[in-house]
Protein backbone atom coordinates (compact mmCIF):
# COMPACT_ATOMS: atom_id res chain seq x y z
CA UNK A 1 0.00 0.00 0.00
CA UNK A 2 1.56 3.57 -1.08
CA UNK A 3 0.27 4.99 1.86
CA UNK A 4 2.65 2.36 3.80
CA UNK A 5 5.46 3.42 2.80
CA UNK A 6 4.55 7.64 2.88
CA UNK A 7 4.43 6.74 7.00
CA UNK A 8 7.66 3.97 7.63
CA UNK A 9 9.57 6.53 9.13
CA UNK A 10 7.20 7.58 11.54
CA UNK A 11 6.21 4.35 11.76
CA UNK A 12 9.73 3.47 12.48
CA UNK A 13 10.17 6.19 14.91
CA UNK A 14 6.94 5.54 16.80
CA UNK A 15 8.76 1.33 17.19
CA UNK A 16 12.40 2.79 18.59
CA UNK A 17 11.53 5.86 20.75
CA UNK A 18 9.06 4.26 22.54
CA UNK A 19 10.66 3.97 25.81
CA UNK A 20 11.02 7.74 25.30
CA UNK A 21 14.72 8.40 24.23
CA UNK A 22 14.63 10.48 21.03
CA UNK A 23 18.44 10.17 20.60
CA UNK A 24 17.75 6.90 18.37
CA UNK A 25 15.08 6.66 16.93
CA UNK A 26 14.96 10.26 14.90
CA UNK A 27 18.36 9.80 13.47
CA UNK A 28 16.89 6.66 12.07
CA UNK A 29 13.46 7.81 11.42
CA UNK A 30 15.62 10.71 9.25
CA UNK A 31 18.26 7.88 7.61
CA UNK A 32 14.62 6.49 6.19
CA UNK A 33 12.85 9.42 5.34
CA UNK A 34 15.89 10.69 3.46
CA UNK A 35 16.44 7.63 1.60
CA UNK A 36 12.84 7.43 0.62
CA UNK A 37 12.30 11.12 -0.58
CA UNK A 38 15.76 10.62 -2.49
CA UNK A 39 13.86 7.40 -4.55
CA UNK A 40 10.93 9.51 -5.10
CA UNK A 41 13.20 12.38 -6.70
CA UNK A 42 14.51 9.82 -8.63
CA UNK A 43 10.88 8.78 -9.59
CA UNK A 44 10.76 11.68 -11.28
CA UNK A 45 8.08 12.62 -8.36
CA UNK A 46 7.76 16.41 -7.52
CA UNK A 47 7.78 18.29 -4.60
CA UNK A 48 4.39 19.10 -4.66
CA UNK A 49 3.51 15.09 -4.35
CA UNK A 50 5.85 14.67 -1.04
CA UNK A 51 4.20 16.85 1.22
CA UNK A 52 4.50 14.09 3.45
CA UNK A 53 7.82 12.88 2.80
CA UNK A 54 9.18 16.49 2.64
CA UNK A 55 7.33 17.35 6.29
CA UNK A 56 8.68 14.38 7.45
CA UNK A 57 12.60 14.93 7.00
CA UNK A 58 12.23 18.18 8.46
CA UNK A 59 10.70 16.91 11.59
CA UNK A 60 13.18 14.10 12.14
CA UNK A 61 16.06 16.72 11.05
CA UNK A 62 14.75 19.58 13.81
CA UNK A 63 14.35 16.33 15.95
CA UNK A 64 17.36 14.69 15.56
CA UNK A 65 19.61 18.09 16.36
CA UNK A 66 17.29 18.52 19.97
CA UNK A 67 17.44 15.47 20.83
CA UNK A 68 21.13 15.12 21.18
CA UNK A 69 21.38 18.95 21.73
CA UNK A 70 18.82 18.76 24.87
CA UNK A 71 18.69 14.95 25.82
CA UNK A 72 17.18 15.51 29.36
CA UNK A 73 14.09 17.58 28.10
CA UNK A 74 11.02 17.86 29.49
CA UNK A 75 9.51 17.43 26.37
CA UNK A 76 11.11 14.04 25.57
CA UNK A 77 8.72 11.15 27.40
CA UNK A 78 5.95 13.49 24.70
CA UNK A 79 7.95 12.34 21.58
CA UNK A 80 4.99 10.30 20.20
CA UNK A 81 2.18 13.07 20.96
CA UNK A 82 5.00 15.57 19.18
CA UNK A 83 5.59 13.27 16.30
CA UNK A 84 1.47 12.49 16.25
CA UNK A 85 1.03 16.21 16.20
CA UNK A 86 3.11 17.15 13.22
CA UNK A 87 1.55 15.04 11.60
CA UNK A 88 -2.05 16.05 12.27
CA UNK A 89 -0.39 20.11 11.20
CA UNK A 90 1.01 18.66 8.24
CA UNK A 91 -2.26 16.79 7.55
CA UNK A 92 -4.60 20.07 7.95
CA UNK A 93 -2.47 22.22 6.29
CA UNK A 94 -2.03 20.39 3.09
CA UNK A 95 -6.15 20.73 2.93
CA UNK A 96 -5.90 24.44 3.65
CA UNK A 97 -3.77 25.12 1.13
CA UNK A 98 -6.24 22.97 -1.50
CA UNK A 99 -3.02 20.49 -1.78
CA UNK A 100 -4.16 17.09 -0.27
CA UNK A 101 -1.45 15.39 0.61
CA UNK A 102 -3.07 11.76 -0.52
CA UNK A 103 -2.92 13.45 -3.62
CA UNK A 104 0.55 12.42 -4.19
CA UNK A 105 0.26 8.84 -3.39
CA UNK A 106 -3.05 8.70 -5.97
CA UNK A 107 -0.90 10.05 -8.41
CA UNK A 108 1.18 7.44 -8.31
CA UNK A 109 -1.52 4.93 -9.57
CA UNK A 110 -3.77 6.89 -11.39
CA UNK A 111 -3.87 8.25 -15.09
CA UNK A 112 -3.31 11.56 -15.12
CA UNK A 113 -6.00 12.25 -17.73
CA UNK A 114 -8.13 11.94 -14.18
CA UNK A 115 -5.60 14.35 -11.91
CA UNK A 116 -8.03 17.24 -12.92
CA UNK A 117 -11.66 15.55 -12.64
CA UNK A 118 -13.27 17.22 -9.37
CA UNK A 119 -14.46 13.82 -7.94
CA UNK A 120 -10.67 12.32 -7.69
CA UNK A 121 -9.92 16.09 -6.44
CA UNK A 122 -13.05 15.36 -3.66
CA UNK A 123 -12.31 11.34 -3.09
CA UNK A 124 -8.25 12.75 -1.81
CA UNK A 125 -10.27 15.63 0.07
CA UNK A 126 -12.07 13.06 2.02
CA UNK A 127 -9.56 10.91 2.58
CA UNK A 128 -6.42 13.71 3.41
CA UNK A 129 -9.45 14.72 6.64
CA UNK A 130 -9.93 11.14 7.83
CA UNK A 131 -6.03 10.77 7.93
CA UNK A 132 -5.77 14.24 9.53
CA UNK A 133 -8.23 13.53 11.84
CA UNK A 134 -7.26 10.48 13.49
CA UNK A 135 -3.35 11.93 13.96
CA UNK A 136 -4.94 14.33 15.53
CA UNK A 137 -7.14 12.41 17.90
CA UNK A 138 -4.08 9.90 18.30
CA UNK A 139 -1.76 12.83 19.48
CA UNK A 140 -4.34 14.25 22.04
CA UNK A 141 -5.03 10.57 23.53
CA UNK A 142 -0.89 9.85 23.48
CA UNK A 143 -0.67 13.13 25.56
CA UNK A 144 -3.03 12.43 27.59
CA UNK A 145 -2.06 8.69 28.26
CA UNK A 146 1.67 9.73 28.10
CA UNK A 147 0.94 12.46 31.60
CA UNK A 148 -1.23 9.52 33.13
CA UNK A 149 0.63 6.73 32.78
CA UNK A 150 4.29 7.06 30.99
CA UNK A 151 5.79 3.43 31.70
CA UNK A 152 2.05 1.69 30.05
CA UNK A 153 4.17 0.65 26.86
CA UNK A 154 1.65 -1.57 25.64
CA UNK A 155 -1.25 1.16 25.76
CA UNK A 156 1.12 4.02 23.97
CA UNK A 157 2.19 1.40 21.45
CA UNK A 158 -1.26 0.16 20.61
CA UNK A 159 -2.55 4.01 20.43
CA UNK A 160 0.31 4.45 18.04
CA UNK A 161 -0.80 2.16 15.48
CA UNK A 162 -5.10 2.79 15.56
CA UNK A 163 -3.64 6.03 15.13
CA UNK A 164 -2.34 4.81 11.34
CA UNK A 165 -4.44 1.55 10.88
CA UNK A 166 -7.77 2.75 11.35
CA UNK A 167 -7.15 6.08 8.57
CA UNK A 168 -5.49 2.83 6.61
CA UNK A 169 -8.42 1.01 6.42
CA UNK A 170 -10.92 3.60 5.67
CA UNK A 171 -8.15 4.13 2.47
CA UNK A 172 -8.74 0.92 1.55
CA UNK A 173 -12.16 0.80 1.83
CA UNK A 174 -13.00 3.71 -0.04
CA UNK A 175 -10.75 2.05 -2.78
CA UNK A 176 -12.62 -1.02 -2.61
CA UNK A 177 -15.92 0.64 -2.93
CA UNK A 178 -15.07 2.48 -5.96
CA UNK A 179 -13.48 -0.38 -8.36
CA UNK A 180 -17.36 -1.68 -7.02
CA UNK A 181 -18.92 1.02 -8.50
CA UNK A 182 -16.58 0.95 -11.60
CA UNK A 183 -17.81 -1.96 -12.06
CA UNK A 184 -21.46 -1.65 -11.91
CA UNK A 185 -20.84 1.30 -13.99
CA UNK A 186 -18.92 -0.47 -16.70
CA UNK A 187 -22.01 -3.02 -16.94
CA UNK A 188 -24.62 -0.76 -16.65
CA UNK A 189 -22.86 0.48 -20.24
CA UNK A 190 -20.79 3.49 -17.98
CA UNK A 191 -17.07 3.61 -19.12
CA UNK A 192 -14.90 2.16 -16.51
CA UNK A 193 -12.75 5.98 -16.37
CA UNK A 194 -15.61 7.65 -16.32
CA UNK A 195 -17.15 5.27 -13.31
CA UNK A 196 -13.76 5.44 -11.39
CA UNK A 197 -12.57 8.94 -11.52
CA UNK A 198 -13.61 9.71 -8.31
CA UNK A 199 -11.51 7.84 -6.62
CA UNK A 200 -8.98 7.35 -9.18
CA UNK A 201 -9.64 4.66 -10.79
CA UNK A 202 -7.98 3.59 -13.95
CA UNK A 203 -9.66 2.70 -17.46
CA UNK A 204 -8.32 -0.85 -17.02
CA UNK A 205 -9.45 -3.63 -15.44
CA UNK A 206 -8.79 -4.09 -10.89
CA UNK A 207 -5.34 -4.80 -11.09
CA UNK A 208 -4.65 -0.89 -11.21
CA UNK A 209 -7.35 -0.10 -8.98
CA UNK A 210 -5.17 2.55 -6.85
CA UNK A 211 -5.09 3.95 -3.22
CA UNK A 212 -5.97 7.13 -3.16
Amino acid sequence: MPALRTFLPWIAFAVIATKGDWRYGAPAALLLALWLLAADRRAGRGAGELVMEISGAAFFAALTAFSWTVPHSPLTPYGPALAMGWLAVTAWGSLLAGRPFTTGIARTMTPPELWGDPRFRRANTVITAVWAASFTATGAALAVLLAAAPHATAAVVSVKLLGFALPAAYTVHRRRAAARRAVVGAGAGESGEAAGAGEGLPQAGPARVPAA
